[in-house]
């Protein structure tokens, strides 16, 4: 046993032999002072080791960025939009043994049928206010200059506006007319319009062509919602959450390590391409979300708080927002980042 032990703790197999030779003197071989220098010898080893494995990691996550990352994200999207295409042409079919939302949308009464519509109606509102607040802002060079100043001053900013605005407008129950709920949702989707503004210099054609290329991705997903059985997806809540805080750490640290490094391109690669894949799956748990609770909320007002499209458009406008943001960026060449 001691020979085992101090053949771990890095011992030669000379004096590992010493050890085994049967003790004939009464005088130890070793005295205090030199097993004292032989354990602090080897904390130092085993601490330069330790240090030296730190500096290994280290130089692999600083190292240049490879083509790896990004392969690998545009695999795991090429992989969805294979399972998304299987799935509508499986649920399209009818080759399900459960029915979904589209073969009983004929027996909905009219008030589910006027909450959808009403939830859509806002949902394409939302979009037209941000594409005419980003307009604005572009014809604006005081704005523009305060939009895309940098800084953590001006990033605390922004999501504060975002995220107090969506606060403030999900918090305010919804009643018909024009009142407070439409102003404030109306200034959520102009600050939200604003922050995007800088995105479309990259070019008017550009835009249009991740505006289709979101179009077509947010029909197909809503398709599936509506073809696959009511319930399908609702029960995605939980990995959606989860995956929503891995993408909102990825973009984080993305903003302290250059796509350049390889951790840093990782990072990335998880921002840009996993954010597309989450907020595709959450497309379809808000769109199977959104027909829920038109089919089962009361007709009558509970607590003063009756059915809310507005607030259930925006879940499906922050989803579609996101895509068209992510689009955007890989065809821009975003999703090759190594200057």
């Amino acid at each position: 046993m001691l020979v085992a032990k101090i053949c771990r703790a890095g011992v030669s197999p000379g004096l590992a032999s010493l050890v085994r030779t049967p003790i004939v003197s009464t005088t130890p071989q070793f005295s205090k002072g030199q097993i004292a220098r032989l354990f602090v010898s080897d904390g130092r080893s085993s601490y330069t080791r330790t240090a030296r494995r730190r500096a290994t990691v280290v130089e692999q996550a600083t190292a240049p960025a490879g083509e790896t990352a990004f392969n690998v994200g545009k695999a795991a999207v090429a992989g969805g939009a294979l399972m998304g295409l299987g799935g509508l042409c499986y649920y399209g079919l009818g080759l399900s043994s459960q029915t979904g939302a589209i073969d009983h949308a004929h027996l909905w009464p009219q008030y589910v049928k006027d909450r959808v519509k009403s939830t859509y109606t806002y949902f394409g509102a939302s979009i037209a206010a941000s594409a005419a607040s980003a307009a604005m802002c572009l014809r604006s060079p005081v704005v523009m200059n305060m939009i895309m100043r940098q800084g953590w001053v001006a990033i605390g900013v922004s999501l504060a506006a975002m995220i107090g605005s969506g606060m403030i407008v999900q918090g305010l129950p919804y009643k018909e007319g024009f009142n407070s709920k439409h102003m404030a949702w109306l200034v959520h989707t102009g600050i939200l319009g604003a922050v995007v503004a800088p995105l479309t210099l990259l070019g008017g054609p550009l835009v249009i062509r991740a505006a289709w290329y979101t179009a077509g991705i947010v029909g197909g997903l809503s398709a599936i919602a509506v073809c696959a059985p009511s319930d399908k997806f609702l029960a995605m809540g939980g990995p959606l959450a989860i995956g929503l805080g891995v993408v909102f750490a990825s973009s984080l640290g993305s903003m302290f390590l250059p796509p350049t490094t390889a951790l840093g391109s990782g990072l990335y690669s998880v921002a840009l391409y996993g954010g597309l894949l989450l907020f595709s799956g959450f497309l379809l748990y808000d769109t199977q979300k959104i027909i829920k609770q038109a089919e089962t909320y009361p007709m009558y007002n509970i607590h003063d708080r009756p059915y809310d499209p507005i607030n259930n458009a925006i879940s499906i406008y922050l989803d579609t927002l996101n895509i068209f943001i992510r689009v955007l960026t890989i065809l821009a060449g975003g999703g090759n980042r190594r200057k």
